[in-house]
Formats: structure tokens, C-alpha cells, sequence
């Protein structure tokens, strides 16, 4: 439990991101890292923002650099433990900005992440395994009541039509409405991605008849309290597509740690086997520096040699 102090703090660092403009994901990572920030400082009986001092920063970040990992074996990954250095240096330039003069300043550090150790992390799915999944909706639920299985059917190959076929980043999915959803044009606006830049992404045929039939034959049926095109929580698409892994009788993909941001990882590699230009991939993709992009380069020979 936080004290009153510093949940003031948190919820005025939450409304200063939302102001400048900062991705819903980004607001939610970084008032979690500022809240585990804040839970440390109590356990040093610090109980309020006036008290923290450079030195407290310091001493938090090399105890991120140590702390166990809660969920698995291990410590924390560097990607982690520079989303929280980032979350607390924003949460210093705030506190400057409200204008707390001694306040600690951002130290910009950050843990040098091993390229190729991510690189080895990615294990793509491959089109037949995508394929496989896609068929495999329809079987899926097969003890719910009709209604509720076909709400799952639904939204389950909405999943695959915006985290696969149109490459969509989670959040960017999760927070596209029926106004994104251009039909007539087949195309889908996604407002504020990575980078906070806008941008528009084509529909191919599967996509169109799939959002066709999803928004006219599903979506527009139900009375919901917000305009998103998914009508399940955020937490619950992850959740199905495991579930789909999990009736999976494929071997190979029950192997795979199957996430969203997977399936996104699988269309650019597949683009990328289909002789789509890197170049094109990137704006597909949303990535602002090619250098991004240029990690498929390096997991495609992976895969061609694992089917060797």
C-alpha cells in the first residue's frame, strides 16, 4: 500500500503522460515501474517525494541490476529493467517540470541489450502453422453455448486479421475503434503507434471479408459502453490465442510462446520470405528506424536452416 503522498504523485505523473501525448501502454508500464519505484522507497522508510534524493535513484536502479525475477528463474531482462530506468527518469523530468527544484535528476542509463540473444529469442510461426491456428477456430469452445462460443469465434479471427495479417503492435490493436475501420477504402488508421506517429495500413482480401463480417454480422448487434472493435478486455486476447495453442494437436506450435506480438513477428518474416523489401516492411510495420526492421534478416536464415 502506497502512502497518500506518493499516490498523489503517481496519479499526477499519470495525467502529465497522458497530457504530452504518451501511448496508453506507455502510460500503464511506466505508472507500474513508478509504483514499484515508490513500494522500495517505503521499504527504506522513505514515505514521501520530498525525501528522495540522487543517491535513492542510484541504489534503486543497481537493485533492479540484482533483483530476482517473480516469475521465473533468473533475474530481471535488460529490456525490463530500462522500461523501469525510463519510467523513473520521465518521473524525474516531472517532477522538475511541477517545479520541485531538489528533485533527482534523469540519469539516462541504460543496459546495453544483447542483439542476437533477442534475435535467438524469436521463434516465429511458420505460414502452415499460422494456417493451422486460423482453421482451427472453428473448433474451438466446443462445450460453450452457441452465443458464447461464437462471440470467441469472432474475436478470435479478428486477432489474427490485426495482430497477423495487418502486423499490429498490442495496443495499437486493443485500442482500434469502428471509426479506424475504413471498408470502402480497405484500409485501417492507427492513431498514435510507437513513436506516437499515425499511420494507415492496407487491408488484403482475407482481412476485408473477415472485418466485413465481424463489424456487420457481430459488432454492430451488441450495445456496448465504448466504440472498440474488440468487445473483450485487453488481457482476454492473449488469453484465446493460448487457449487455441493449447488444443493445438501440432507439436511445433504447442512448442512456441505464443503471444500477440508473435503473430506480428510472423508476418514480417513471412514478408520477408516472400520478397517484400525491407524497406516496405518497416512502413508496414510502423518502425520508425530501419534497423528494426532489419532483425528478420537475421531470423530468417535461422528458420530456412532449421527446416534443412
Amino acid at each position: 500500500m502506497l502512502t497518500t503522498n506518493f499516490r498523489a504523485i503517481q496519479q499526477q505523473y499519470g495525467q502529465w503522460l497522458d497530457a504530452l501525448g504518451f501511448a496508453d501502454v506507455v502510460q500503464y508500464k511506466s505508472l507500474l515501474c513508478v509504483g514499484y519505484f515508490f513500494q522500495w522507497l517505503q521499504t527504506k522508510n522513505i514515505t514521501t517525494i520530498q525525501l528522495v534524493t540522487q543517491q535513492h535513484i542510484n541504489q534503486y536502479f543497481a537493485y533492479l541490476e540484482v533483483r530476482p525475477n517473480q516469475r521465473k528463474k533468473g533475474g530481471l531482462n535488460s529490456a525490463t529493467i530500462n522500461q523501469n530506468f525510463y519510467a523513473v527518469d520521465k518521473l524525474c523530468e516531472f517532477l522538475h517540470q511541477m517545479g520541485m527544484k531538489n528533485a533527482p535528476v534523469p540519469t539516462t542509463y541504460r543496459l546495453k541489450l544483447d542483439k542476437q540473444q533477442r534475435i535467438d529469442n524469436i521463434h516465429p510461426l511458420t505460414q502452415r502453422e499460422v494456417k493451422h491456428l486460423y482453421s482451427s477456430i472453428k473448433y474451438s469452445y466446443p462445450n460453450w453455448s452457441y452465443k458464447k462460443r461464437e462471440a470467441k469465434h469472432y474475436q478470435l479471427r479478428l486477432v489474427f486479421a490485426l495482430y497477423y495479417a495487418c502486423g499490429l503492435r498490442r495496443s495499437e490493436g486493443y485500442r482500434l475503434t469502428i471509426d479506424n475501420v475504413n471498408l470502402d477504402a480497405r484500409t485501417i488508421f492507427i492513431k498514435k503507434g510507437k513513436g506516437y506517429k499515425d499511420r494507415i495500413v492496407p487491408m488484403s482480401e482475407g482481412v476485408y471479408r473477415d472485418l466485413q463480417d465481424y463489424i456487420y454480422n457481430f459488432r454492430s448487434h451488441l450495445k456496448l459502453p465504448h466504440n472498440r472493435l474488440f468487445v473483450s478486455a485487453h488481457i482476454t486476447l492473449g488469453r484465446n490465442l493460448k487457449y487455441l495453442q493449447q488444443i493445438s494437436n501440432d507439436e511445433s506450435i504447442k512448442s512456441k510462446k505464443l503471444t500477440l506480438h508473435l503473430l506480428r513477428h510472423s508476418i514480417a518474416t513471412h514478408l520477408l520470405q516472400n520478397g517484400m523489401s525491407i524497406e516496405n516492411i518497416a512502413r508496414f510495420l510502423g518502425h520508425t528506424s530501419l534497423s528494426s526492421t532489419q532483425v528478420y534478416t537475421h531470423i530468417q536464415p535461422r528458420i530456412e536452416k532449421e527446416k534443412d
